[in-house]
């Protein structure tokens, strides 16, 4: 009784066990004689290899197989692995009963007797077709990720490990910064921050941002490997897990350093083009003010040159006059730098041999500097000739020279120097061209970048109170840039100063076509004179008719243009001097005006301007600048009068 409910509760168990077995659908799960023969068979085998138990059991469990595996023995191989190690597992593909195929994950138990004979084996196949279709895709997804990151080269785009040693590196990365990956895998990313920034612990920092902030973006400078520096803009994303936890960064590096140069280079054209602006702004400005200036001074000029000649012999009342005079003539100096700044004196322009120039200057150089201050050239033999007026170059010359020695108080070298250059692609303003250059070099205190940036500012002086007017630097870029050509200084405190002057090299048209102005030799003082006068400031005119009359001309005073026409309408005329500068009517519309109904009628205008009035015929004109004495104004009729 007893042996038989222990038999009746092991069938109850095996059946049990069947209907476990049985009920699972997602595993195929059948057994197999020693030599492969199907003897039994699950719900989940015949739902996804689609055979009902009645049309597998008995055969050969290699019908799963494709024809090109069972041809080369899989089957076999796989019985014989799980006979002599005990298990098989392996992943194929299967075919189903429809003939599709299936991707399934196998395992092949053996099952022996407590004696170790062999009595069959059990299978369990799962089918992983779509799970494989997903991991696929990942992987293709993954793979393509990987080839567009590779072949970016234009960012550096790498990972990190929580520490901050470079896993992976990119095409990008290694064109940028010149390491290969087998070079850089495994090295903390510090490697390519700049020895500075590396003691400053600026590679830490970044990290701990990234890891507080999520995200870390900065410029700086770079290193690499070449030791080369760049100028990169660089992002550090930090990547978690799940949980929160850091596994890494993902760092973005761009080379931006031929933006920031591009940058740097729009900054500094717009700077120069504010400069400029400024300049000709305070040019335009200066311009007027010496023009109502050398008007004041034509009057207090002329009436005291009159009042000297008309007074009695006192020493006491000449003295005076003498330095009302002195005084007059130095505002006169000074509204002659006030126009060279603005571009506004009147040039006398010539072929010049700079070396020539300079030899001739160098008694008169050498004693302006004193026993403290020596003076060396370096000039060669020849230079090409430039174009440009040489008192107003002795000039400029002689105000640098000046400044160096005045830069220099306890005594020191200058250094006059004179070469020929070439700039094939343009030198800040300049225009490409040949150029001669003329540098003035002291030894002196320098000026830092603020002083040396108002250097040529109008009024701007470094010097103590009644020792410069502050338009010496100004006079002598007025003088270049008018010639075609620029003043350059350079200068740092502690180094010295260099003032260069830069004038275009004269072609030979240029040359040839200046001839110099020389007066007519005939003397005409003893002539009297019928003259219009024209200017529209009353103490000008005035002036002007107390000298001319005082050299024995008479004299038609005009305040207007249409008002000196009406008088040569009406009066017989031998010589018209006009003031350029006058409303509605210009002095040169005024010439143009009496050219064309007196051809013949000698005009002379009178300007403080460099400017070549315009119109046909009038730019030859002959030209008496602002403030002009009684004498220069009797040489300048002397020169026209026939």
């Amino acid at each position: 009784m007893e042996v038989l409910d222990r038999h009746v509760t092991s069938l109850d168990e095996g059946g049990r066990f069947r209907l476990l077995v049985d009920a699972i659908t997602d595993y195929a799960i059948y057994m197999l004689s020693p030599e492969g023969i199907v003897t039994s068979w699950n719900t989940g085998a015949q739902r996804f290899k689609g055979y009902k138990p009645s049309e597998i059991l008995g055969e050969h469990f290699s019908r799963f197989y494709l024809e090109e595996d069972r041809a080369e023995g899989v089957p076999e191989r796989a019985l014989a692995t799980a006979a002599e190690e005990g298990r098989f597992e392996g992943e194929g593909w299967r075919r189903r009963k429809d003939g599709s195929r299936f991707w399934a994950h196998v395992v092949i138990d053996s099952i022996r007797r407590p004696s170790g004979e062999l009595i069959g084996y059990a299978k369990i196949t799962r089918d992983l077709t779509e799970r494989r279709a997903a991991e696929k895709a990942i992987r293709q997804s993954e793979e393509q990720f990987r080839r567009l990151v590779q072949g970016v080269s234009d960012y550096a785009i790498y990972m990190l490990d929580p520490d901050g040693n470079v896993s992976s590196w990119n095409f990008g990365a290694e064109r940028i910064k010149g390491y290969r990956p087998q070079e850089i895998i495994g090295r903390h990313f510090s490697t390519f921050y700049t020895p500075e920034d590396r003691e400053a612990g600026v590679p830490q920092i970044a990290l701990d941002i990234a890891r507080a902030e999520g995200r870390f973006e900065r410029e700086g400078w770079r290193v690499r490997k070449d030791g080369s520096r760049f100028w990169a803009s660089v992002v550090i994303d930090v990547i978690r897990d799940e949980e929160g936890d850091v596994l890494g960064f993902a760092k973005i590096t761009r080379d931006i350093t031929e933006k920031m140069e591009t940058q740097r280079a729009l900054e500094q054209a717009r700077e120069e083009l504010f400069q400029s602006q400024k300049m000709e702004a305070i040019g335009q400005l200066t311009g007027g003010i010496a023009h109502d200036f050398n008007n004041l001074l034509m009057a207090v000029l002329g009436s005291l040159e009159i009042l000297k000649k008309r007074m009695p012999q006192d020493l006491s009342l000449t003295s005076l006059v003498d330095n009302a005079m002195q005084g007059a003539q130095r505002g006169a100096a000074l509204t002659q730098r006030m126009l060279a700044f603005s571009r506004r004196q009147e040039l006398h322009m010539e072929p010049i041999d700079v070396s020539g120039l300079v030899r001739g200057m160098m008694d008169m150089l050498s004693r302006s500097l004193g026993p403290l201050t020596v003076i060396e050239t370096s000039f060669p033999i020849r230079l090409p000739t430039i174009l440009t007026d040489p008192n107003q170059l002795e000039m400029a010359i002689l105000n640098l020279v000046v400044n160096a020695r005045d830069a220099m108080p306890s005594g020191g070298r200058i250094m006059l120097r004179a070469s020929e250059e070439s700039l094939p692609s343009g030198k800040g303003p300049l225009s490409p061209g040949r150029y001669v250059r003329i540098a003035v070099i002291d030894e002196g205190e320098g000026m830092d970048a603020k002083t040396l940036e108002q250097a040529v500012t109008p009024f701007f002086t470094t010097k103590g109170v009644g020792k410069g007017t502050g338009l010496g630097l100004s006079m002598v870029q007025g003088l270049a840039s008018q010639s075609g050509g620029r003043l350059m200084m350079k200068s740092s405190l502690g180094e010295g100063t260099t003032a260069e002057l830069w004038f275009p090299v004269a072609m030979m048209e240029q040359v040839t076509g200046v001839t110099p102005d020389r007066p007519q030799q005939e003397d005409n003082a003893a002539r009297r004179l019928r003259i219009v006068a024209v200017d529209d400031d009353g103490l000008v005119l005035m002036n002007t008719t107390l000298m001319l009359e005082d050299l024995g001309h008479t004299v038609f005073e005009a305040m207007a243009g249409p008002e000196a026409l009406d008088i040569l309408r009406n009066q017989q005329v031998d010589l018209v001097i006009c003031d350029h500068a006058m409303p509605r009517m210009t002095g040169a519309q005024l010439a143009e005006a009496i050219r064309s109904e007196w051809p013949e009628m000698p005009i002379i205008l009178a300007t403080g301007y460099a400017e070549i009035p315009e119109g046909a015929g009038i730019a030859n004109l002959p030209r008496l600048g602002k403030p002009f004495s009684q004498a220069q104004l009797a040489e300048a009729i002397s020169r026209v009068a026939s």
